[in-house]
């Protein structure tokens, strides 16, 4: 048997040993018995391969060899509360960074109005938003947490959970308002690039009869809703990102609906701070219901 071997959770052991020079001290601090005590004792000095304790008049004594174990051990131990306590603060403590993915609108016409009440109860949190369209990976800890339209591929990292279903609606400015619906396919759209061809509003805005002519492709719903605004045409957007716009609302419901999911890291359950803002999220999203719905 080598030092290799040593057992770290004999520390504790021969610690209570050295301070209390007694079998029986030791075993009654640690509620052992003392045959415990004396295999463990035996078991680390043959691991260490010398003597560190002497029994003498004066009860168990350290050699030099043990105090130099005893004066590291101390320091050790002393590291490892550190390091329990110190993981346990941050694991417990509704403090630090935490990364929100999502599409740039959603921040910009919902989130940011509503993280004050989140920021004044937690004024420890350090909220990082990262507007991507991408999904970024939460294996390597990209980010923390992705409201993302629409269910992701299964992912063994990834914990799931669909907080809303927002629906869509026609929007213009003023100047369209009281188009009748039979007359949409002949005004200019406002559309997303080959990028995005795949959505559910491309494949809905593609349907409409007379095909519409898009006089502007972008990447962005953000960049989407301010040519809208601009006049440029007629754009499909989120009855939530519409509303408190300029803009004209044309449709009498809602054209289409999609899935709004909260993803994050399965093991971001274990720390505090994600538990409370995901949490926070879903709860916004649930009292923001019907305005998400579009209804």
């Amino acid at each position: 048997m080598s030092a290799s071997d040593l057992d770290w959770n004999d520390i504790p052991l021969l610690l209570a040993l050295a301070k209390a020079r007694s079998m029986s001290a030791a075993a009654r601090e640690l509620g052992l018995d003392v045959s415990t005590i004396s295999r463990r004792v035996a078991a680390v000095e043959t691991s260490m391969g010398t003597r560190l304790f002497i029994r003498s008049n004066r009860g168990y004594e350290p050699t030099d060899a043990g105090a130099v174990f005893v004066a590291h051990a101390e320091r050790v131990l002393g590291e490892v509360q550190a390091l329990r306590l110190e993981t346990r603060a941050e694991a417990e403590g509704v403090q630090g960074p935490v990364r929100l993915t999502s599409v740039d609108a959603l921040f910009d016409h919902w989130l940011i109005a509503r993280l004050p009440e989140l920021l004044q109860a937690h004024p420890g949190l350090q909220v990082h938003l990262l507007a991507d369209n991408h999904n970024l990976s939460f294996t390597r800890r990209e980010a923390d947490f992705a409201l993302r339209l629409g269910q992701p591929t299964e992912d063994a990292a990834l914990r799931m959970r669909k907080v809303g279903t927002p629906g869509f609606a026609v929007y213009g400015t003023a100047r369209y308002a009281g188009l009748p619906r039979e007359r949409w396919g002949e005004q200019p759209w406002l559309g997303y690039g080959e990028e995005l061809a795949g959505t559910l509003e491309m494949q809905w805005l593609r349907s409409l009869r007379p095909e519409p002519r898009q006089v502007l492709q972008v990447s962005s719903l953000s960049s989407l809703i301010r040519a809208c605004e601009a006049g440029l045409g007629l754009a499909l957007l989120p009855c939530l990102l519409g509303e408190p716009s300029e803009l004209c609302r044309l449709s009498a419901g809602v054209e289409l609906r999609r899935e709004l999911w909260l993803l994050s890291h399965r093991d971001a359950a274990g720390i505090r701070r994600f538990r409370v803002v995901a949490d926070w999220l879903q709860q916004r999203l649930q009292a923001d219901a019907q305005l998400l719905a579009g209804d």
